[in-house]
């Protein structure tokens, strides 16, 4: 995988003409964000927003009150997102870490060295590497690049990466090819996640790509 960083900066400027700034991520507090990227896992953001909402409209969208929520109610209240009662768990696996290591504050959390604070995230039952990754970018503003199903599928196709590579390894790849930037690489995974879903889908939807002249999968007659 020796790419240059030129080659993937051109695809990230391609992408930005294309869809323009993507404004991610939707979140109102960096604590809403947390959450957010807890609910997120397995279901689409649309569904996140109707749990979030839940949570809003029963005051419990601070630490102290979702640590203390029975588990039942607290799933009840986040239905929409899916997987509830695991997702449950999580939520409060992760605000009674807050708790116990840092007060419940996530300023403490973010305070430490952002690659320190990688590796606490994720002895947290329940936090993987997408999840530790995009709380710190989104919510930390930390330059820990995200990548999920829509990167190793693009760039894949791109002929950039193996179709089989794992997460760190997809990760590294554009952790050490890239200049460290957090506004930089929340663009860019933001925009691989629109480009994703308008076009590199499962069955792509070739014709009018913005990739095509880099891709060497491309459908196109």
């Amino acid at each position: 995988m020796n790419v240059n960083a030129t080659l993937l900066e051109e695809i990230y400027h391609t992408l930005l003409k294309t869809y323009g700034p993507q404004h991610w991520w939707p979140g109102e507090t960096p604590f809403e964000v947390c959450i957010g990227a807890i609910l997120t896992q397995n279901t689409n953001w649309g569904n996140v927003e109707k749990a979030i909402a839940n949570l809003k409209a029963a005051a419990v969208l601070n630490v102290a009150a979702l640590a203390d929520l029975q588990p039942s109610a607290l799933a009840e209240l986040i239905r929409p997102a899916g997987y509830f009662n695991v997702k449950a768990d999580r939520l409060q696996q992760f605000v009674r870490f807050l708790q116990v290591q840092h007060q419940g504050s996530l300023d403490s959390l973010f305070h430490a060295p952002w690659q320190q604070t990688r590796t606490e995230l994720l002895t947290v039952k329940g936090i993987g590497p997408e999840t530790a990754d995009s709380i710190l970018l989104y919510a930390g503003q930390k330059p820990s690049f995200v990548v999920d199903a829509y990167t190793r599928r693009i760039f894949s196709r791109l002929g950039l990466v193996p179709e089989e590579i794992g997460y760190d390894q997809l990760r590294d790849f554009f952790m050490t090819t890239l200049p460290a930037s957090t506004a930089f690489f929340n663009e860019y995974h933001a925009l691989i996640v629109q480009h994703g879903k308008q076009y590199c889908r499962p069955r792509p939807g070739c014709k009018g790509c913005c990739l095509a002249r880099f891709c060497c999968s491309c459908q196109c007659e």
